[in-house]
Parts: C-alpha cells; sequence; structure tokens
C-alpha cells in the first residue's frame, strides 16, 4: 500500500464515457493513486483548476481511481471534456456519507432493528452494505442481497462479510472506458 498523503497534486484529463453518456470523469494517474493509503473507496477534498469540491474516489479495480464530476464541479472549474485539469487533493478528517438508494430506504423505515444498526455504523460501512447491494448484475440479486442485507442488519451484524473493497479480485469496481478523443 501507498503512504497517506496530505496534498496530492496532478493534472489528468477530463473525459467523456465511451457509452454516449453526457457526464464526465476523471481518472487520477497511478502515481496519484499510489499516494492514498487505501486501493478502496475514499472520500477527499481538493480543488479542480482552483475550484473547490468534496467527492468519494472509487475504486477502479486494477489498485487505482477515478471519479465522476459533476457539472457544478466542471463548470466551476471552467473545465470541458477533454480539458486537461489541474488538481490538489486529500483524504477528508471524516467519511462523505454514501446516497441511500429508495430501495434501501423504504426497506429500513420498516425494520426498526436495521435500522438502528445500520444509523450507528461508520459512513464507510454503510457505503460498503450499498455497493455490495447494488453489485449485482441481475435485477433480482440486487432483491435478494437487500432482503439479505437487511436479515443481517436487524441481528446486529455492521459489516458486509468477506466483501472486495478495491474490486481487484472480484473486478466488480471499474473506471468507465473513455470515449474517443474528438
Amino acid at each position: 500500500m501507498g503512504k497517506t498523503a496530505t496534498r496530492i497534486s496532478f493534472q489528468s484529463r477530463l473525459l467523456r464515457p465511451a457509452d454516449g453518456g453526457s457526464w464526465t470523469f476523471l481518472q487520477l494517474p497511478p502515481n496519484s493513486s499510489e499516494m492514498l493509503q487505501t486501493r478502496n473507496s475514499i472520500s477527499v477534498e481538493g480543488t479542480m483548476n482552483g475550484f473547490p469540491f468534496q467527492v468519494c474516489l472509487q475504486p477502479d479495480g486494477e489498485g487505482g481511481h477515478w471519479f465522476k464530476v459533476e457539472p457544478e464541479l466542471s463548470d466551476g472549474a471552467n473545465a470541458r471534456p477533454g480539458d486537461n485539469v489541474d488538481v490538489e487533493l486529500s483524504p477528508m478528517a471524516v467519511e462523505l456519507e454514501p446516497e441511500v438508494p429508495n430501495d434501501l430506504k423504504e426497506a429500513l423505515s420498516q425494520t426498526p432493528k436495521a435500522f438502528a444498526v445500520w444509523t450507528d455504523t461508520t459512513p464507510t460501512a454503510r457505503r460498503d452494505w450499498i455497493n455490495w447491494m447494488t453489485s449485482g448484475k441481475k435485477a433480482e440479486t440486487r432483491t435478494i442481497r437487500l432482503g439479505k442485507m437487511i436479515d443481517m442488519l436487524s441481528k446486529g451484524k455492521r459489516r458486509v462479510c468477506c466483501y472486495d473493497r478495491s474490486g481487484m479480485y472480484s473486478k466488480v469496481f471499474t473506471c468507465p472506458t473513455p470515449a474517443d478523443e474528438p
């Protein structure tokens, strides 16, 4: 594993996904990802072209990281797809809260024991549960995992077992494939 970095600076190209999506993303150069203390998701704060942001870096399944660049960030950084951007970032002291899918919110609201354990876990544990639940390839897998998740939480289980947070072994995480340059 790499060393914990207080500040990581790099330049990278703002990319669009090859699947035709209108959103953009940024992949950290390998030497920048190596400076982080984890191959897993990690919350960071920093600047892009001097514009501040906070994001949760996603693992790319190869030991690196990437993140989706929200329109507010690309607009604030005056950056368009294909532009090289200057980025500075550092790990946050407190992890960002994950976005909870609606079906999970509904299931938690109907199961007080599961909700109590859920709210008593860390943002990282909650992110792992969500990633495990949503990483199945079929809709029925997600439904099955949601049921198992609620059952395990109801029984006091705080972490999903045997979950590959980096995606390096399970290959459940990947960086989007960039579109060809215009």
